[in-house]
């Protein structure tokens, strides 16, 4: 009979490698959200992998990137601290992006830990095969590998042979959290960030990274219906009328995208109720920032 393994595993990288679409086709289930902007994930979000004789602890963690202001200060220290916490690291590359400043600033923190770390060539189904090789050759020169892995997150090509290969490197341990457990993020702030993607897919530049969302409120109604209200806070009024669009029209489709992911989270038929506040400046105030769950307490 085989020993029961338990592990926790890092997920880091530049932004927009595809950590979050890894570790969400691994579990099976949206937990961590996607966008085609970078630095989508703002705080290190646990999700958890489970088979018959394993458990895979995934750490989730924004992108490793230059701070220009106090979240981005607080995300760059999330990133960095988990490093030190797990058994095994996962550093997700791009497979479409050359080697440059970012990746090297990188391993030059992977040169500071001596825990084993798993090259994760992402996006492969973006280029040629005969390309694999030299992309290989040009991060094995510069890191002693524990492995390499080439997938596909999206397609899921390759995901199981890379959890096959992060099994080796996990401890004999207990089950860490029950089977049926995919996260340990309170309900509420998924909620809060499946509603903040929809905001990443649908608006430009301008806005993205000046939101934050807080569920104030979710009361379940007579007929069985959940009720929820949210505010979203954005720091310019500019911003704010961008958000709400022509006679409500860019709010509506925020609720319109949200509202089914949310019900297939919870079980339950929803009534969305999106609000939003300027905060000016939130990003730089480190009480805006605790009050998001990010910053130090």
């Amino acid at each position: 009979m085989n020993e029961y393994k338990s592990g926790f595993i890092a997920v880091i990288g530049r932004p927009n490698v595809g950590k979050s679409t890894l570790i969400n086709h691994i579990i099976g289930q949206k937990i961590a959200i996607m966008s085609d902007k970078p630095q989508t994930t703002r705080s290190r979000i646990q999700c958890i992998f489970n088979a018959e004789d394993m458990q895979m602890i995934f750490l989730d963690t924004p992108g490793i990137h230059k701070p220009l202001h106090k979240l981005g200060e607080y995300m760059l220290k999330a990133a960095e601290g988990t490093l030190k916490e797990v058994d095994a690291i996962f550093f997700v590359v791009d497979a479409t992006e050359k080697f440059g400043g970012g990746e090297k600033y990188i391993i030059d923190r992977l040169n500071t830990t001596d825990k084993p770390v798993i090259l994760v060539i992402n996006k492969i189904d973006l280029i040629d095969r005969d390309q694999t090789l030299p992309i290989i050759a040009s991060y094995s020169d510069k890191y002693s590998f524990a492995a390499v892995v080439p997938i596909s997150a999206i397609d899921g090509i390759n995901v199981d042979k890379l959890i096959i290969e992060a099994k080796k490197f996990l401890p004999e341990g207990p089950q860490y959290y029950p089977a049926d457990m995919v996260t340990d993020q309170p309900e509420r702030l998924i909620i809060a960030e499946l509603v903040r993607e929809k905001i990443l897919h649908l608006t430009e530049d301008e806005v993205p990274h000046s939101i934050a969302v807080d569920v104030d409120e979710m009361t379940q109604r007579n007929n069985g219906d959940t009720y929820i209200r949210a505010t979203i806070y954005v720091e310019r009024d500019s911003q704010k009328g961008i958000l709400i669009g022509k006679n409500g029209k860019m709010l509506k489709e925020i609720g319109r995208l949200a509202r089914p992911e949310i019900e297939m989270l919870i079980g339950t038929k929803v009534y969305l109720d999106l609000w939003i506040k300027v905060k000016k400046n939130w990003r730089n105030t480190l009480g805006a920032l605790q009050s998001f769950g990010l910053g130090d307490s």
